[in-house]
């Protein structure tokens, strides 16, 4: 992949997993470009830079006015490791925001970059279905992978699967969301202190009819809600279950409809001061539905943060939960590699998960408000 750079590499990779999920089926036909643009928030010079490339190595051709369509009979000969001397390590991950995404990956390659490792990436779109092929496709020449769970909050189907890479002695370590009820190594955050922190900024400024948006499927979420719901109740703020509002993970990819529904759930609640965001994509459609009715932060509503990941957290003056981005990568690929050489791990799993302690930074976002205002 000599001469791409991150974002047609990230391009390249989700069409050759693509590919891979597709071989057996009835089309060999690729998604358009305007598709690759949208879900992958690329332009179309990086697009066909990366198609460039499938066709260079044989496994793609164009047809004029039909499209670009993929070799099956080459992709089911291909297993796709580049070099077969080396160690295989499979990144499971969910490809929403490609951004973050970016350097997550190049955190990751970095760090394994000593071990001689190739890393091959998969890209699961938040999917249980396409995580299940995923997973069946590492059961073979795969020497661990790293996974970030898709729906976690909701009983997985998949579960059978890890089980089987368990069994197979395949280590694998679990980073942001990882499957209640299961022991497996995880690499997450400390949410419940970040919820106690955050809400204890809002209490503190007098605020204590405080909203919340929250992702249901997602597990982080839950544990973020539990966070705030206990820290609500213990630093005397009104807990009432209309402030919570619940959306589904899939419902991000209709940015309008998303927008819409925040609105909605303002409208519903006129009394409140303050919004707790549990992640960046939901903070960015409330301040989109806040700019459009000429609402302002904080002179209208005060707002706080989970897991900003953006590295411009200080210069915007959000209060909120810093995420430790790539370090998150790299703490992941050293753990699972302290697995793939250590035969005895299964007896000593707990020595591979770490919880990164909260990193809250303090804004302007927040404002101050009297007590009788807020009741």
């Amino acid at each position: 992949m000599d001469g791409l750079n991150l974002k047609s590499e990230q391009v390249y990779r989700y069409l050759r997993i693509y590919i891979d999920q597709n071989k057996f089926s009835m089309s060999n036909r690729l998604p358009s470009e305007h598709f690759l643009c949208n879900r992958l928030s690329v332009c179309r010079e990086t697009v066909r830079q990366a198609v460039s490339l499938l066709v260079e190595e044989g496994l793609a051709c164009s047809r004029r006015g039909s499209g670009t369509f993929f070799d099956k009979a080459k992709a089911i000969a291909s297993d796709y490791a580049e070099d077969l001397s080396r160690l295989q390590i499979a990144l499971i991950i969910q490809g929403q925001d490609h951004e973050a995404n970016a350097s997550f990956i190049q955190s990751i390659r970095t760090t394994l970059k000593a071990d001689n490792v190739e890393l091959r990436v998969f890209f699961t779109d938040n999917k249980v279905a396409n995580e299940r092929k995923c997973l069946e496709s590492c059961m073979t020449g795969i020497h661990g992978l790293i996974v970030d769970g898709v729906k976690a909050s909701l009983m997985n189907p998949n579960l059978d699967c890890y089980a089987r890479l368990y069994e197979k002695g395949i280590p694998f370590v679990f980073y942001n969301n990882y499957y209640s009820g299961t022991s497996y190594p995880k690499v997450i955050m400390d949410d419940e202190s970040c919820a106690d922190n955050l809400i204890q900024e809002l209490v503190s400024k007098g605020h204590t009819h405080i909203g919340g948006l929250f992702l249901c499927d997602n597990y982080q979420g839950c544990k973020k809600y539990l966070g705030c719901a206990k820290a609500m109740i213990r630093q005397g703020a009104r807990f009432d279950d209309s402030y919570m509002k619940w959306l589904l993970s899939d419902e991000l990819d209709d940015w309008e409809q998303v927008k819409r529904t925040i609105y909605r759930f303002l409208r519903s609640i006129p009394e409140c001061t303050a919004i707790v965001c549990c992640n960046i994509m939901l903070y960015q459609a409330l301040k989109e539905v806040l700019l459009n009715e000429d609402k302002k932060i904080p002179d209208d509503y005060s707002v706080v943060c989970f897991d900003y990941s953006k590295p411009d957290w200080n210069e915007i003056g959000l209060t909120c939960s810093v995420h430790p981005g790539e370090e998150v990568g790299r703490v992941s690929a050293r753990m699972l590699m302290k697995m793939v050489y250590d035969p005895c791990y299964k007896n000593k799993e707990k020595e591979f998960s770490y919880m990164f302690p909260p990193q809250i930074h303090i804004g302007t976002s927040v404002r101050q408000i009297q007590n009788n205002l807020a009741k």
